[in-house]
C-alpha cells in the first residue's frame, strides 16, 4: 500500500467496496428471491393439510393408530416428495410421521405459528422443521375436531429434506457463478473507473503536487511564480481546492516577507554607509587638525593653535554624539530597553527640558513657548525615555530653526492620553522627505534640506515601545510640526 499512489489506492478501494457491495446485493437477492418462493408455495398449498384432513376418515376419527399413519404418510409423501407430513396431538407434540429412524430431532412444533398462519397471519409463515430444527419452513396446517373439539393438527412441511438437498446443490452452483461473473465485472468496472474517473478526481492534486516540487528546484523565483497564480475558484468544501488556495496564499507571504528582507537589507546597507559617511566627515576633520597641529605645532599662534584644537574637540564631540545615538537605537532595536513606567506630570517635564535649552536657544535669541491645557493628569510611561523623545525634538527644532524664531509645545488631554505637539518656525520638511522622514536617508540623495536622522529613529522607536507613534502635521506656514502622545 505504501509504494501505491493515489489514483491507485482509490481504484483499489473502489473496487473492495464494489465486490462487498455486489455481495451484499446477491445475498439480499438470493434472500428476497428464496422468501418469494416460499411464499408462493404456501398460498399455493394453503389447503393442502386442510384436503388430507378432510378427505382421510381416518385422522377425523379420532383413533390414530401410529402403524396406520405412517403407511398414510408414507403413501402422500410418495405422490409429493417435497413435502413432510405430521400428525400432531392438540398440544403440539407429534404423534404420527413418515421419517425415516432416526431423522426426527424434534417431538414437539410451536403451536404459535401454527395459529398464527390458521388466522390469516401475512405469509411467508415459518414453522418448526422437525428434521432440522436451526432451519424454520413454511408449512401447511388444518385441525382435526372430533365431536367439534380440536384434538389435533395436520402439520406439513412443505419444504422437506429432499427438497432442500436439490435445491441446495442448485443455489450453491448458481450463487458461485453469479459471484465469479459478479467479480470479473467488479474489477473490469473497478479498473475502468480507477483509469478514468480516478485520474480526473486527482488531476488537481498532481498539479499540486507538481507546482509544490517545483519550488524545492526552482528556489524563490518557483515561489514568485506561484504567488501570481490565480487562486482557483471551487466550493468552500472542496478541500483539494482549499489547499491549493492555502499553498497560494502561503507562495504570496513567502514572497512579501522576501520583498520586505530584500527592502530591510537595502535599508541596512544605505544605513551603514550612511553612518560611514557621517563618521568619516568628522573624523577627517579631527585627522587633519590634529595632524595640522603635530607638524605645525611650533609655527602657529597660540590663537590658531587654540582655534585648531577647539575645531578638534566639536568633531570629537560630534563622532561621540553619533556613535551614543548609534548604540541607543540598537539597544531599542533589539529590545535590550523595556520600559520602565511609573506616573509622572508630563508638563513638569517639559518645563525641565525647556531649561537645558535656555542657554542655546538665548544664544541664538530663540524663543521657547509652552501651551499647556490646565489640569492635564499624569502619565504612566518611563520617564527617562519621554524626556529623550522631547530633547531629541527640541534639539532638532533648534538646529533648523534660525535666529529669532519660535519653538512651542502644546500638551492637552484626549481619549485616555496626553497629546503633545511641537512645532517651529523653520524652513520645514521637503515634500520629498516627508514619506521616509524617519527612516535614514541614502547618501545618494543630492536634497539638501533637513532630515530626521537617528534622532527622529530613537523617538518612534520609543514612542513605539510605548504603544504610541509619532506624525508629521502637515502646516500651512513655513515650519515643521510633529504629534505623538503619551499614555495616562
Amino acid at each position: 500500500m505504501k509504494n501505491l499512489t493515489l489514483a491507485q489506492r482509490l481504484t483499489l478501494v473502489f473496487m473492495v467496496l464494489l465486490i462487498a457491495c455486489c455481495a451484499l446485493s446477491g445475498y439480499m437477492q438470493v434472500r428476497s428471491s428464496n422468501q418469494y418462493s416460499q411464499s408462493v408455495i404456501q398460498r399455493l398449498s394453503a389447503n393442502l393439510a386442510t384436503q388430507i384432513a378432510a378427505n382421510n376418515p381416518l385422522l377425523s376419527e379420532g383413533n390414530w393408530d401410529p402403524k396406520v399413519v405412517h403407511t398414510l404418510f408414507d403413501q402422500l409423501m410418495a405422490v409429493n416428495p417435497s413435502v413432510e407430513v405430521y400428525l400432531l396431538d392438540k398440544e403440539g407434540n407429534i404423534v404420527g410421521n413418515a421419517a425415516p429412524a432416526g431423522r426426527l430431532q424434534q417431538k414437539r412444533i410451536d403451536l404459535a405459528p401454527v395459529n398464527a398462519l390458521l388466522h390469516g397471519a401475512k405469509m411467508p409463515v415459518y414453522g418448526d422443521n422437525p428434521r432440522d430444527p436451526q432451519t424454520p419452513q413454511v408449512f401447511s396446517a388444518a385441525p382435526l375436531q372430533v365431536n367439534g373439539q380440536i384434538e389435533g393438527y395436520v402439520y406439513i412441511v412443505l419444504l422437506g429434506d429432499a427438497y432442500t438437498t436439490l435445491t441446495s446443490d442448485a443455489q450453491y452452483q448458481s450463487a458461485i457463478a453469479l459471484a465469479l461473473r459478479s467479480m470479473g465485472l467488479v474489477a473490469l468496472f473497478g479498473l475502468l473507473a480507477g483509469a478514468l474517473a480516478f485520474r480526473w478526481v486527482t488531476r488537481p492534486v498532481r498539479k499540486l503536487t507538481e507546482q509544490i516540487a517545483r519550488l524545492d528546484t526552482g528556489g524563490m523565483e518557483a515561489i514568485q511564480a506561484l504567488a501570481k497564480t490565480n487562486v482557483p475558484e471551487g466550493s468552500a468544501r472542496d478541500e483539494v481546492t482549499l489547499l491549493q488556495q492555502a499553498f497560494i496564499a502561503l507562495a504570496k507571504r513567502i514572497d512579501q516577507q522576501w520583498q520586505s528582507l530584500m527592502v530591510q537589507d537595502q535599508q541596512r546597507r544605505e544605513f551603514i554607509a550612511n553612518i560611514s559617511h557621517d563618521l568619516r566627515t568628522p573624523l577627517t576633520s579631527l585627522h587633519g587638525y590634529l595632524e595640522t597641529l603635530s607638524v605645525k605645532s611650533d609655527n602657529l599662534s597660540n590663537e590658531d593653535r587654540q582655534r585648531y584644537l577647539n575645531i578638534a574637540l566639536t568633531q570629537s564631540k560630534k563622532v561621540g554624539r553619533l556613535a551614543q545615538e548609534l548604540f541607543e537605537l540598537a539597544r531599542l532595536e533589539y529590545g535590550v530597553v523595556k520600559p520602565q513606567k511609573e506616573s509622572f506630570s508630563l508638563s513638569e517635564l517639559v518645563q525641565d527640558v525647556f531649561q537645558k535649552f535656555e542657554l542655546a536657544t538665548e544664544t541664538r535669541g530663540q524663543k521657547l513657548l509652552a501651551d499647556i491645557t490646565p489640569g492635564i493628569p499624569l502619565v504612566n510611561a518611563d520617564l527617562g525615555m519621554i524626556e529623550r523623545v522631547l530633547t531629541n525634538l527640541l534639539d532638532n527644532a533648534i538646529r533648523f530653526t534660525p535666529e529669532g524664531g519660535t519653538i512651542e509645545i502644546k500638551l492637552w488631554p484626549h481619549a485616555g492620553q496626553v497629546m503633545v505637539q511641537l512645532k517651529d518656525s523653520g524652513p520645514g520638511i521637503a515634500p520629498e522627505l516627508k514619506d521616509n522622514l524617519f527612516v535614514r536617508p541614502s547618501i545618494l540623495s543630492t536634497n539638501k534640506h533637513r532630515a530626521g536622522g537617528l534622532g527622529l529613529m530613537i523617538v518612534r522607536r520609543i514612542l513605539q515601545l510605548h504603544g504610541s507613534d509619532i506624525k508629521l502635521i502637515e502646516q500651512p506656514k513655513h515650519g515643521a510640526c510633529f504629534q505623538f502622545s503619551v499614555p495616562l
